[in-house]
């Protein structure tokens, strides 16, 4: 895909660094995003791509570095970068026991959406995502699509300018993949968009750019075209993760 057009920068990160004891999950790793790109975070299992978005997220202060969102500290000023932020962790934050309708309408309250504008969101999101005959169903009884589904409607409940998301394909089939990659596109027209990953057909699918990351560190950062090798994404992939690690890295999370 091409790369979407410039703005102004909505994800920023500067000098990111994240010790646990001895080991480096991530270190020096800087980018910025303008408005209305849709990034992959590519890099294989524990390079310390989840360590890195729970940092942007505000979820987990760095050892060292800032990240802003929409150009808002996401530490110094963590209310006004989360109004403009929506998150989809990996394993979701979802409660299996409340339903649909109470799991957004408990997020967009807590959000601080007024009810008229609540109502008005929990709408759109519920027929944006098909969620109409699962609504009063316990989310615990639901297929790891319409959970899915329903994740990606919290963290777009509150009508967000950046998404991030971390891994959000993984268990999903076919058809659902299908279907979360169409919402991504429709989604990237109006919105910025960082999606960790490490299946090379999601990079292809929707991304403008690659942010790649392997032993903590950013070691490429470029449109997929510009990473393919003979049409493909296997072989750099391959080849850029089983070089050797940088002396210090110790990896961290995924």
């Amino acid at each position: 895909m091409e790369v979407a057009r410039n703005g102004a920068p909505m994800i920023e990160a500067r000098g990111l660094t994240k010790y646990f004891g001895p080991f480096v999950a991530i270190e020096d790793i800087s980018f910025t995003i303008p408005r209305g790109q849709i990034v992959a975070f590519l890099g294989p299992n524990g390079a310390g791509k989840s360590t890195a978005m729970k940092i942007l997220t505000g979820y987990m202060a760095p050892s060292a570095g800032s990240a802003r969102i929409a150009g808002h500290d996401v530490h110094a000023d963590r209310i006004e970068a989360a109004r403009r932020l929506g998150y989809l962790p990996e394993n979701g934050p979802l409660y299996l026991d409340m339903t649909p309708l109470e799991l957004l309408r408990f997020f967009g309250e807590a959000r601080g959406l007024e009810p008229a504008v609540l109502d008005e969101r929990l709408d759109f999101v519920t027929r944006g995502y098909s969620l109409e005959t699962v609504l009063e169903k316990p989310i615990g009884k639901l297929s790891k699509g319409y959970r899915q589904r329903v994740g990606l409607a919290q963290a777009l409940i509150h009508d967000p300018d950046v998404l991030v998301l971390d891994e959000p394909t993984v268990g999903l089939d076919p058809n659902q993949l299908r279907l979360f990659r169409e919402n991504v596109l429709r989604l990237g027209r109006t919105k910025t968009i960082l999606i960790s990953t490490h299946i090379l057909q999601e990079v292809d699918a929707v991304a403008h750019r690659v942010l790649f990351v392997h032993d903590g560190r950013l070691i490429f950062d470029g449109t997929p075209g510009e990473l393919k090798r003979d049409g493909s994404l296997e072989t750099p992939f391959h080849e850029m993760t089983m070089a050797e690690a940088p002396s210090g890295a110790a990896g961290g999370e995924a």
